[in-house]
C-alpha cells in the first residue's frame, strides 16, 4: 500500500492517533481504543480510505461487529463517506456472517440452505427431547443446566467426543452424553443453534481446505470489532480466515471486556502480539464523550486492575460538575432520588428530555423499584432486557409456523405450530408422533402428513393432522412468490389466530396488537440479500428475527427514560447517567470475589458504568436493601473506596438525613476518606447494629443472578409454597406487571397463571 494522497478531505479533523489507525497500511493491527475515542469514526474511515485510495473492492472487506446496530451503523457511515453503497462488502455479526458461509456450504455441515436458527427456547427444547430419548431424569439434571454446559463446550471448540473425555462427575458425563446426541438431532431438524453459527464455520474452514481457501481469497481485510469480547470460536474464525500474516485489523478495549461470564477471553486482546508478533498497535486515549471529572473518576476506578495493557483517557471537553456520590435510606428512597433528580434537570430553564437519562444497574431485579417510581411519577420509560418482542408467546407461536412453512423439517417449530390454536390434537398424540418420526428418521410434519403411518391414531386426530399438513403444504407453495406479511395474513386468516386470541379476553386484545405490529414489521421488511445464496423473503425474515437483540430495537428518538442493566449499556451514551446499586455483594456481586478475574471484570464493568456519562454522573448505595425477600443493611461497595475522595462529591437523601441514621460512623467516599479499610468496615457495623435492619458481612451470602438473565425465564425450574414445583412456560410483562405462566408437576394443580410480584416464588426445585 502507498501513502494516502494529500487531497483526503475525509481525514481532516482526525487526532494523529487516529490518522495512524486509518492510514496503516498492510498486516496485523491492533487499535486499543478507549471509551468515547471516536472509534466507530476510526473503523469507518478506515475501510473507506481502503476503498477510495487503495482500490480495495467492497467485497474483498469483511467487517465484524458485536450488533446488529453497529453493523447498520459502520454501513451507513461508510455509505456517506463513499457517497454510495459499498455493495458487496460483507458487515455484520459474527452470528451473521456464521450464517452466511454456513449457507454457502450447508451441505458441508449436513444442512440444506433454508435451515433454521434455534433460539435459546428451541434450542432447550431440542435437548430436552434427546434427555427424554437417554432417558435422563428432567427433575435432576436441569437442562437449562445441560444447555449452558454445552454451549461453553462449543464456544471452546470443545468436540462431543473430547467434552466427553474430560467429564469426571455424573453431570458432566450426561451432558456430554447429550451433547453427542444432539448434533444428529439438529442435522435431522434442518437446525442450528447460535453457538453452532460460530463453531460451524470454523469446522468449514478447518476441514475443508478448498473453503479456506475460498474466503482468504475472498477477504483480502479483515477488521474485527469490540476484539476483547470475542470467546475462542471467534477468535479462531478470525485468524483462520486471515492466517497469522493477513491484513487483520483488531478494535477493542482490555478495560471493557465484561463478557467473561459468557466465555469471553480477554488474553486474545491482551495476547494480540504472540499470535501476530508484527503486529502494529496504535492507542486512542484522547476521549470526546465525557467531561474531565467524569474522566478522572474513570482512570481512577480502573487503575486497581493488574490485567491490562494500560491507558489513560484523556478529555477534550471542558469542565463539568464533580461526580455525586449519594447515599440513600433504602432501594425506593434511592429510587426517588433519581426521579426527583431527573424532573429537577427537565423543568429547568435549559431542560432536557427524557431520553437524555438512564438508569444503570448490575442485576435486572433491581429495576423494579426504579419502575414503581417512574410510575408513581407518571414519566414514560423504556425497560432494555425485558421481554424482547419475538418471545411474546402470540409472536413465538406464528414465528413456529413461518419456521415450517420455510423448514418442513423443523421439528420444534411443529410441536409449537400444531398446538396453536388447539385443533384436538393433545400431548399423547405429539408424543406417538414424535417416537414414530424418530424411528422412521422422517420429519414430523412428513409424519403428520402420511395417512398411512397414522392408521393407529384415533380418527378424529388423524384427521386434524392431515388437515395441518395441508395447511401448511399449501403456505410454502404461497411462500415461494409471496412477500412475508400476506404469507403472515393469510396464515393468520386460515387458522383463525384472531379469534383464538378474542377470545381470551381483555389480555388478548394486547396480545391482537402485537400480532398487527408483527405484520407491520414484515411488510416493511426490505430484502438486501448483498450476493447471498438461495434465500427468499421468508428466509430472510426469519434470520433477522432469529439475530435481534434488545439493544438493536433501542429507539434513539423515543423520549423516555432508558433503564438498563450494565452489560446492555455497553456501546451506549447518555447526557446523564445514574450507576445504582453500588454496595458491596451487589456491585461487585458476592461470587466475584472467589477469584481475582471475576473481581476485575467487576470493576471493569463499574469502568463501563462510569464511561456511559456524557455530562453528569451519579452513583448510588442504598443503607438497607429486600433482596430475595429479606431487607438487608448493606456496606458501600470497595469500588468507591479506590477513587479519591478529591475527586468525588458525597451527598445523602433528605430521607437519608432526616431518619436520623447519619453517625460519626457513617464514611465519606473516596481514597482518602478512608483511613483504615477494616477499621472503616467495622465502624459501619456497629453503625448499621444500631439500625433495625439484618447485620450485614463483608460478602452477603444473598446476591441476585446474572445481570443479563430476567429473574425468572421461560423453561426455569420454580417452587411455590402451595402448588409445588413446575416449569414457567411464559413469561409477560415487566416489572410489577410482570407475569408467569407455570405448569406444575402435580397434574391435579395443572397450569397456573401468576403475578410474579404477589407469588412469592422460587428458583430451583429445592
Amino acid at each position: 500500500m502507498t501513502a494516502a494522497p494529500p487531497q483526503t478531505t475525509y481525514l481532516d479533523g482526525l487526532n494523529p492517533a487516529q490518522r495512524e489507525a486509518v492510514l496503516y497500511g498492510d498486516g496485523a493491527l491492533l487499535v486499543l481504543a478507549g471509551a468515547g475515542s471516536g472509534k466507530t469514526r476510526v473503523l469507518t474511515t478506515r475501510l473507506a480510505h481502503l476503498i477510495l485510495q487503495h482500490g480495495v473492492h467492497p467485497g474483498e472487506i469483511l467487517a465484524v461487529t458485536f450488533t446488529n446496530k453497529a453493523a447498520n451503523e459502520m454501513r451507513a457511515r461508510i455509505s456517506r463517506l463513499l457517497g454510495r453503497e459499498p455493495a458487496g462488502m460483507w458487515c455484520g455479526t459474527f452470528h451473521a456472517i456464521g450464517a452466511r458461509m454456513v449457507r454457502i456450504h450447508a451441505a458441508l455441515v449436513g444442512r440444506t440452505q433454508n435451515f433454521t436458527i434455534y433460539d435459546e427456547d428451541d434450542t432447550l427444547g431440542a435437548i430436552k427431547r434427546v434427555m427424554e430419548r437417554l432417558k435422563l431424569p428432567i427433575k435432576d439434571r436441569a437442562p437449562q443446566a445441560i444447555a449452558a454446559a454445552i454451549s461453553d463446550a462449543k464456544n471452546q471448540l470443545l468436540p462431543p467426543d473430547e467434552y466427553a473425555a474430560l467429564a469426571q462427575d455424573q453431570f458432566s458425563k450426561d451432558a456430554a452424553a447429550v451433547y453427542r446426541e444432539l448434533e444428529p438431532a439438529m442435522r435431522q431438524a434442518n437446525a442450528v443453534s447460535f453457538d453452532d453459527l460460530l463453531t460451524l464455520p470454523v469446522e468449514l474452514l478447518s476441514k475443508h481446505p478448498h473453503v479456506l481457501a475460498h474466503f482468504r481469497d475472498k477477504f483480502r481485510y479483515v477488521l474485527v470489532d469490540e476484539y476483547q469480547d470475542t470467546n475462542r470460536a471467534q477468535y479462531q474464525l478470525a485468524v483462520l480466515l486471515t492466517g497469522n500474516g493477513g491484513n487483520l485489523a483488531v478494535v477493542g478495549d482490555d478495560d471493557q471486556s465484561i463478557y467473561g461470564w459468557r466465555g469471553a477471553d480477554i488474553r486474545n486482546i491482551l495476547d494480540f502480539e504472540r499470535d501476530f508478533p508484527r503486529a502494529h498497535v496504535v492507542r486512542l486515549e484522547e476521549n470526546y464523550r465525557s467531561t474531565p471529572e467524569i474522566l478522572a473518576v474513570a482512570n481512577a476506578a480502573i487503575t486497581a486492575n493488574t490485567e491490562r495493557r494500560g491507558k489513560t483517557l484523556r478529555a477534550t471537553r471542558r469542565g463539568g460538575d464533580k461526580v455525586a456520590v449519594v447515599a440513600a435510606l433504602d432501594e425506593r428512597d434511592e429510587a426517588d432520588f433519581v426521579i426527583g433528580e431527573v424532573q429537577a434537570r427537565r423543568y429547568a430553564s435549559k431542560g432536557r428530555p427524557l431520553r437524555d437519562f438512564a438508569i444503570l444497574y448490575r442485576t435486572n431485579s433491581q429495576s423494579r423499584a426504579h419502575e414503581e417510581a417512574l410510575r408513581r411519577a407518571a414519566m414514560p420509560y423504556r425497560l432494555v432486557g425485558a421481554v424482547r418482542f419475538y418471545d411474546r408467546r402470540e409472536i413465538r407461536d406464528l414465528m413456529a409456523y413461518l419456521k415450517l412453512i420455510a423448514n418442513p423439517a423443523d421439528d420444534e417449530a411443529f410441536r409449537r405450530a400444531v398446538a396453536t390454536p388447539k385443533r384436538g390434537i393433545g400431548d399423547t398424540t405429539i408424543e406417538a408422533l414424535g417416537s414414530s418420526s424418530f424411528v422412521s428418521r422422517r420429519p414430523m410434519l412428513e409424519v403428520a402428513g402420511d395417512a398411512a403411518a397414522l392408521t393407529a391414531f384415533r380418527p378424529a386426530a388423524r384427521q386434524a393432522l392431515l388437515n395441518f399438513a395441508q395447511t401448511i403444504a399449501q403456505l410454502r407453495a404461497l411462500a415461494r412468490d409471496a412477500s412475508v406479511d400476506a404469507i403472515l395474513r393469510e396464515l393468520i386468516d386460515r387458522i383463525g389466530f384472531i379469534e383464538s386470541l378474542r377470545a381470551e379476553g381483555p389480555e388478548g386484545l394486547e396480545r391482537i396488537d402485537n400480532v398487527r405490529e408483527l405484520v407491520a414489521g414484515a411488510a416493511e421488511t426490505v430484502v438486501d440479500d448483498g450476493g447471498e445464496v438461495g434465500l427468499t423473503p421468508l428466509d430472510h425474515f426469519l434470520q433477522r428475527a432469529s439475530l435481534v437483540a434488545g439493544v438493536d430495537a433501542l429507539d434513539p428518538n423515543a423520549d423516555a427514560i432508558t433503564l438498563m442493566t450494565l452489560h446492555n449499556a455497553k456501546g451506549l451514551e447518555f447526557p446523564v447517567v445514574f450507576v445504582t446499586g453500588l454496595e458491596e455483594g451487589l456491585f461487585p456481586l458476592a461470587r466475584a470475589r472467589e477469584s481475582l478475574e471475576g473481581l476485575e471484570e467487576e470493576r471493569r464493568l463499574f469502568y463501563v458504568g462510569i464511561t456511559r456519562a456524557e455530562d453528569t454522573l451519579f452513583v448510588t448505595h442504598a443503607r438497607a436493601r429486600r433482596r430475595n425477600g429479606e431487607y438487608m443493611a448493606s456496606m458501600p461497595s470497595s469500588f468507591l473506596r479506590e477513587i479519591p475522595s478529591a475527586l468525588l462529591t458525597n451527598r445523602l437523601t433528605h430521607r437519608l438525613r432526616a431518619s436520623g441514621r447519619v453517625s460519626e460512623d457513617t464514611p465519606a467516599f473516596g481514597r482518602g476518606a478512608f483511613l483504615d479499610a477494616d477499621s472503616t468496615a467495622s465502624g459501619w457495623e456497629r453503625a448499621a447494629a444500631r439500625r433495625p435492619f439484618t447485620p450485614v458481612t463483608p460478602t452477603p451470602a444473598i446476591e441476585d443472578e446474572s445481570q443479563d438473565e430476567l429473574l425468572f425465564v421461560t423453561g426455569a425450574r420454580v417452587r411455590h409454597a402451595r402448588f409445588g414445583t413446575g416449569t414457567i412456560a411464559e413469561v409477560t410483562g415487566t416489572g410489577r406487571d410482570a407475569k408467569v405462566t407455570i405448569d406444575f408437576d402435580d397434574e391435579e394443580v395443572g397450569r397456573k397463571r401468576l403475578v410474579v410480584a404477589h407469588a412469592g416464588l422460587m428458583k430451583g426445585d429445592e
